[in-house]
């Protein structure tokens, strides 16, 4: 299998509810490397460009209005399929339908305040991983 990277978005309410170190320790556990990691606030600018895929969406505007909610916690993961395996460790979008043990069962309140974020493919990972972490502190 082929080293990946991707990137990890701990949101606003896993934030609020001091989950980083959990969340962390979760990823680390699974043997994902992490390359570098930030604790910031979106602006709205910011949170529309990133999630413009979904702006035609009726959940667009609620979704930009809770990631500038508060601080998010954004990482840059390594390993070996490490997209598929981030995403496992996720589990379902959904919390009520997520795998129990994984971080959105666990920790996600609803579809939307779900915890965390990750890119869905390789394309995705790349584009994401440079709006956060310009190519230097990658390496």
């Amino acid at each position: 299998m082929a080293v990946q990277r991707t990137l990890a978005i701990i949101k606003p309410n896993a934030v609020e509810r001091a989950l980083v170190g959990a969340i962390v320790g979760r990823i680390q556990e699974a043997g994902l490397r992490i390359l570098a990691l930030r604790m910031m606030r979106l602006t709205p600018a910011q949170a529309r460009t990133f999630y413009d895929v979904h702006r035609d969406r009726p959940f667009f505007e609620p979704l930009v209005a809770f990631m500038t909610s508060g601080p998010v916690v954004v990482l840059a993961l390594e390993g070996e399929d490490a997209i598929r395996r981030w995403r496992e460790l996720m589990g379902a979008t959904d919390p009520a339908q997520a795998a129990p043990g994984t971080l959105r069962a666990l920790y996600g309140e609803d579809v939307r305040r779900n915890a965390v974020h990750g890119s869905d493919g390789p394309e995705t990972a790349d584009r994401e991983l440079s709006f956060f972490f310009p190519a230097c502190d990658l390496a």
